[in-house]
């Protein structure tokens, strides 16, 4: 029985990814294990990327884009200019090999301050929001069937949404394995339906019906404004190529794995979405993909006739490995930030017997649940892409700053510097145009961070807190542990 008292303290003890070896006994201390191989890695990323994006983003891209022919250019470039990021994230993957992604990179670079922003928003935006969108899309899909001629309704969908939430929530508790096993499952699973969808458009367009793809750059759309929300709606559903990131410290072998993981899964998915973005052209017109809000299942009714109800099925397929990657990569953020002291030490305790961070995932699950209630789906992702891509922006920065900096590290992977110039100045672009075309959605991501620097301030900088907020905090602490049966990192089972 684990024996946990106030007098210790649950001080989180840092960790670097080659200290040593895995700790399977608690007898030599609790720590997550390395279970991730290459295709675990591969399906952590094209599982977390391919979800909710390629359904929901098609009809936005057109929409801001004005003609297909451009909005498959949006998708492709947007594919590129996450490819880029991707390498970018390799080298400082590989020259900061910490979990915790742009957490672990801003830190590094820039020092606790920005990098608790980054976790801020995170913690309250980026993650919750993501995961809140795609639950939502799973609940639609997975109803659809039974509500084939009107919407599900919104109180079933909420539910459904909760209920798989809490129950991918509670399997990443449970083990790792079977969460690797169902990614990988999913994985395979959800590209099989990507591909089926683009082979029922060729024999659409082998009967004869190719008046969908004349005049592809017809209505174009070339305001800067504008074009810049195309890419936002292309971006947020690449969303999800810097999750492996976050779980280094859980990845064999990572020198090697993580580049692999990143050059194999990235060509994958681009080409995978261009020819999804091709067949759903192929079949629709533009009026029936800007009207539909689930472009996939309107192709499906116009192509599958009978078997149409298949289609909401896959898109459920995806959107349950999406969030079941999601949930958990984006759990390891939120224990690496509670190790270094940036959130409750609670948040950073491992169950002795999984090693899993169990009180991370429930933390996030309950964020979660309570935006689940979020419908304006147009508005979301210009609030998380815009802020995302912020933080993006200083990540990158952050790998130019360190090779003038620390020249001294360690660099197993060395991009060439325009990658990384070029990253940094077509982000630049997309947040600034941005503006123009969605103020209040930027000005609320941007407001938001800044609401972070006094919460920084009374709550990491502060030291000499009153002695009766410390001993809460340490008997929040303490209470955890016993609940969870949760340990600090490297703690002795006692």
């Amino acid at each position: 029985m684990a024996k946990v008292s106030a007098s210790e303290g649950l001080t989180p003890k840092a960790m670097d990814i080659g200290e040593s070896a895995d700790r399977e006994s608690t007898n030599e201390g609790v720590r997550l294990k390395k279970e991730l191989s290459l295709m675990n890695g591969v399906a952590i990323i094209v599982g977390v990327i391919v979800g909710s994006g390629i359904f929901v983003s098609p009809s936005l891209a057109l929409k801001y884009a004005g003609s297909k022919g451009m909005a498959l250019i949006v998708w492709i470039l947007s594919g590129f200019l996450s490819m880029i990021g991707a390498l970018c994230y390799a080298e400082l993957g590989t020259m900061i090999p910490k979990s915790g992604g742009d957490y672990a990179y801003i830190g590094e670079a820039f020092g606790d301050l920005p990098a608790f922003l980054y976790l801020w928003v995170a913690l309250f935006i980026l993650v919750p929001t993501g995961n809140a969108i795609t639950a939502l899309t799973f609940a639609q899909n997975i109803l659809k069937p039974l509500w084939p001629v009107c919407e599900p309704p919104a109180d079933a969908v909420s539910l459904i949404a909760a209920v798989i939430t809490c129950f991918l929530t509670a399997l990443n508790c449970f083990n790792v394995k079977w969460v690797t096993r169902v990614q990988d499952s999913f994985t395979a699973a959800k590209i099989l339906a990507l591909l089926v969808t683009f082979f029922a458009s060729l024999w659409y367009l082998f009967s004869g019906h190719t008046e969908n793809l004349e005049s592809m750059m017809e209505g174009t759309i070339t305001e800067p404004g504008n074009i810049a929300i195309a890419f936002y709606t292309g971006l947020f559903s690449y969303s999800g190529w810097n999750y492996l990131n976050f779980v280094t410290e859980e990845l064999k072998d990572p020198y090697k794995n993580l580049p692999r993981a990143i050059c194999i899964s990235m060509p994958v998915v681009t080409l995978v979405y261009a020819l999804t973005n091709v067949a759903y052209f192929a079949v629709l017109t533009n009026t029936e993909i800007l009207s539909s809000e689930a472009v996939a299942v309107t192709f499906s009714e116009k192509i599958l006739s009978v078997v149409s109800w298949i289609m909401p099925l896959f898109v459920a397929l995806c959107t349950f490995g999406s969030l079941n990657g999601a949930i958990y990569a984006s759990s390891r953020l939120f224990f690496v930030g509670a190790r270094n002291g940036h959130l409750p030490l609670a948040i950073s305790l491992i169950d002795i017997k999984r090693l899993t961070p169990v009180p991370s995932l429930i933390f996030m699950c309950i964020v979660t649940l309570v935006l689940l209630m979020s419908n304006n789906v147009e508005s979301l992702i210009v609030y998380v892409t815009a802020v995302e891509a912020l933080f993006i922006l200083c990540s990158v920065s952050g790998l130019l700053w360190l090779r003038y900096t620390r020249a001294d590290l360690q660099r197993p992977i060395r991009v060439n510097i325009l990658l990384p110039i070029t990253f940094l100045i077509i982000c630049t672009f997309l947040v600034v145009f941005s503006c123009f075309t969605h103020p209040v959605e930027v000005g609320i991501g941007v407001a938001f961070i800044a609401l972070g620097v006094p919460v920084f301030c009374v709550f990491i900088m502060w030291k000499n807190k009153p002695y009766w907020m410390q001993n809460a905090c340490n008997s929040f602490n303490v209470f955890c542990s016993k609940m969870f049966l949760c340990l600090p990192e490297d703690s002795k089972d006692l």
